[in-house]
């Protein structure tokens, strides 16, 4: 009787999860917060009244739907579920409801404050921490046991063989275990159409460059042709203007070859090199823009070998622009760190800056075409910086926090020379 109970509540544990990514609506988050919070809530009290009296207790799911909300849909849903519970709890009474409530709010503490360690780690990793919360409702649930036992004139010990007691907590495992793959698949569903999208929009926007790139730069280059001829029979003050034009018509030239290398970066020259060298040659480059900003550059590089078969030039263009980026940042007497970790086959380069941050809107329009958070400029450096870095098989994730600085985590395979050219 007890494992139909149990594997009733399973069911209903993992129906709320199944309904959310069926019905789930980005435009509309409020509303798809509200009917996972009710879908979950729905599910807890459910469990509660599918549950299974012996030895004085109720033996159920309950504190899963609480758990997976917390965890995965965030506090406010968590909230939502944490007082339906509560308050279910106190109208369903019996000697029993002062061990319900305080287990309750034991697990719901646990589940708000490992949070945000929880959505740090991998997906694996979250998958067992949702598993060790589980762990850790059930040893509350036996503690209250124990303790009711000896309140009704049992001798308090630990009894660790009761048959109904280890079947719970092994369903309980497989419905937590269950709920967070569930949820996981639903993230995973979300990033792979984030990143067709993004990949989509960039293909188009990259196309659209290369054909307008290439149509105004023919032009140009007849124009500075002739402007230099004209350059040369020129005296006074005729002399300075035609230099400023050809100076500002290089800079044109320069933005230009940015948008071809947005469209399609080329890896001209392919050689094996040490990270630790490109990294050292871009921080010395950028000290003095750093000391100009009265910015503090810190490099703090992994002594390990660690070679790259890629584009030493392209490579060093993504990195001065995404360091570039924090000097310009942080404001003056901040730090920009450069730090880098090598680890089996791949180096993680993490820049961090004590700057203004970004918000989380800002964040996801990160590498989009004319989008900077700088009073001056196009955004199109941070662009061509990233698609280099995709070029060559690597990521590049940011992290910041409003007024407590920004965070770019680079992570570069061993790339193979083959790769690259067919790339």
């Amino acid at each position: 009787m007890l494992a139909e109970k149990l594997l009733l509540n399973v069911l209903i544990t993992l129906a709320p999860v199944l309904l959310y990514s069926i019905f789930k609506d980005d435009k509309q988050k409020v509303i798809s917060r509200l009917m996972c919070g009710l879908t979950q809530s729905a599910a807890a009290v459910s469990c509660m009244l599918f549950s299974y009296s012996n030895y004085g207790f109720n033996w159920d799911l309950r504190y899963v739907p609480l758990i997976i909300s917390i965890l995965y849909a965030g506090p406010a849903v968590g909230g939502i579920v944490f007082g339906t519970m509560f308050g279910a709890r106190v109208i369903i009474g019996g000697d029993t409801v002062v061990f319900g409530l305080v287990n309750i709010f034991l697990i719901a503490l646990v589940s708000f404050l490992l949070r945000r360690k929880f959505w740090n780690a991998a997906a694996k990793k979250r998958v067992l921490i949702a598993t060790v919360i589980g762990g850790w409702s059930l040893i509350l649930c036996y503690m209250s046991f124990i303790t009711y036992r000896y309140f009704n004139g049992n001798f308090f010990k630990l009894d660790f063989y009761i048959p109904d007691v280890l079947l719970v907590g092994l369903i309980e495992t497989l419905a937590i275990v269950l709920g967070a793959k569930l949820y996981e698949g639903i993230i995973d569903k979300k990033r792979m159409k984030e990143e067709i999208q993004r990949a989509e929009k960039l293909n188009t926007l990259g196309e659209l460059a290369a054909s307008i790139a290439h149509e105004v730069r023919n032009p140009l280059t007849v124009v500075k042709g002739f402007l230099q001829l004209m350059q040369q029979q020129e005296e006074g003050k005729n002399y300075e203007y035609l230099s400023l034009v050809l100076s500002e018509l290089g800079r044109a030239e320069s933005i230009i070859s940015d948008y071809l290398n947005f469209a399609k970066p080329k890896f001209e020259k392919i050689e094996t090199f040490q990270l630790k060298e490109v990294l050292s040659e871009v921080a010395m480059l950028l000290k003095p823009l750093a000391v100009k900003q009265g910015v503090e550059l810190k490099s703090e590089l992994d002594a390990s070998d660690f070679s790259l078969v890629t584009d030493r030039n392209q490579l060093k263009q993504a990195l001065v622009n995404l360091i570039k980026n924090g000097i310009e940042a942080t404001p003056d007497g901040g730090i920009v760190t450069i730090h880098s970790k090598i680890d089996n086959n791949q180096a993680a380069i993490q820049i961090s800056d004590t700057g203004k941050g970004m918000t989380q809107e800002q964040l996801s329009r990160i590498g989009t075409l004319f989008y900077t958070t700088k009073d001056k400029g196009t955004g199109l450096g941070t662009s061509v910086s990233l698609r280099i870095i995709e070029t060559m098989k690597g990521k590049v994730s940011y992290q910041s926090e409003l007024g407590l600085g920004t965070e770019v985590t680079m992570v570069l395979p061993v790339s193979k020379k083959e790769e690259l050219l067919i790339s």
